[in-house]
């Protein structure tokens, strides 16, 4: 790596720091949108110690990217995030720990600051740094950015490099793949005997029932992939395995179902050797940008603006605009417009012109 002129870095604090802590809590989708400010950092920081305050399973998300950061603190959850049921019996060991570590910043990347900022505050770190909401507590007006709402998820973590001023090394996403991965998904007869960008990928999960697509219309686009000369396959977690059911009995067409067979891995290598996927606004899209594959992507109750991918010619963003979105509801009070608007002709209109263009698409 060739040296950054630290000068331009004395917002992250002179000396430059030796170690640092991001708090980023989220998932997989949300983790991935901040890799490009990850791999800025520590192209700046290429000595320092990294370390991720995540949910558990952000473990092995540290893992995998190891190049970007060293070490991981498990969050026992916060009363104000709905990531993870606050455990505060734990929160008194949690704080105390990372004081013990007595790092020279901390990077608030949650979000918008408005619940964390104050707990941040308690981390101990010499020098804090983020994004705050204006006219709410900010706890260093020359580290903290007023929060970019209406920047794409991976530019807004962009912005706060900037901010602190250290160059940005591009907006791509990455996802490692392993040699385990591979032989995880090898593990899997059903798919030992699928050719590369012969087949497709329909994952109609997603953590959030106001994310999801209904189940026989992700069945209906499916069958068209099928007619399209392509094998399908549907996939999702093991939380997922009911809803990938639902698919399977809608489906006229011959297919294979490892819904919950999967670890994330093993998924990527499924989606990184397939023509295209089909998914809700959840992690697999962001994956599947990662790893340039083409996608048509259903978006219900998320904001497009802020977590469709950037390439919108490579990745399709399929929705209907409805005066409720974005929305925080686990279930819709108000009848699912934003889903039920988008018919499956919609989808499959933007599979073929995909698939007209699989040439030009295709990594």
């Amino acid at each position: 790596m060739n040296p950054v002129n630290e000068d331009h870095l004395s917002r992250l604090g002179k000396p430059l720091p030796k170690s640092v802590v991001i708090l980023r809590a989220l998932q997989l989708g949300d983790m991935l949108c901040a890799v490009p400010a990850l791999r800025a950092l520590r192209f700046a920081l290429p000595k320092a110690h990294i370390a991720l305050v995540g949910l558990p399973w952000a473990k092995s998300f540290m893992k995998r990217f190891s190049l970007y950061i060293d070490d991981f603190i498990e969050f026992p959850g916060y009363p104000g995030l709905p990531e993870r049921k606050a455990d505060v019996y734990r929160l008194p060991e949690f704080i105390s720990r990372i004081q013990k570590e007595r790092f020279d910043l901390v990077l608030q990347m949650q979000g918008n600051g408005s619940v964390v900022n104050p707990l941040v505050e308690l981390f101990g770190a010499k020098e804090s740094a983020g994004f705050y909401r204006k006219g709410e507590f900010c706890p260093d007006q020359d580290r903290f950015l007023a929060y970019p709402d209406r920047e794409p998820e991976i530019r807004r973590h962009l912005r706060l490099m900037e901010f602190l001023g250290v160059p940005l090394k591009g907006e791509h996403l990455e996802f490692p793949i392993t040699d385990q991965d591979r032989e995880d998904l090898l593990a899997i007869k059903e798919v030992g005997d699928l050719l590369d960008q012969q087949y497709a990928c329909v994952h109609p999960g997603s953590s959030v029932e106001t994310r999801r697509w209904a189940p026989e219309k992700f069945a209906a686009v499916a069958d068209s992939l099928y007619d399209n000369g392509l094998d399908v396959v549907i996939t999702g977690s093991q939380a997922e395995r009911e809803l990938a059911q639902k698919v399977s009995r809608c489906m006229r067409a011959p297919h294979r179902n490892i819904a919950g067979r999967t670890s994330i891995g093993a998924l990527a290598v499924l989606i990184s050797q397939s023509r295209m996927i089909v998914c809700n606004d959840t992690g697999v899209s962001h994956m599947a940008e990662a790893l340039r594959v083409p996608s048509v992507i259903v978006v219900t109750g998320s904001a497009p603006e802020r977590w469709r991918p950037l390439d919108h010619e490579r990745h399709r963003a399929v929705y209907h605009e409805v005066d409720c979105r974005p929305c925080s509801y686990l279930s819709c009070p108000f009848g699912s417009r934003c889903s039920n608007l988008v018919e499956p002709k919609e989808v499959i209109g933007q599979v073929q012109d995909l698939l007209s263009k699989e040439g030009y698409y295709a990594a």
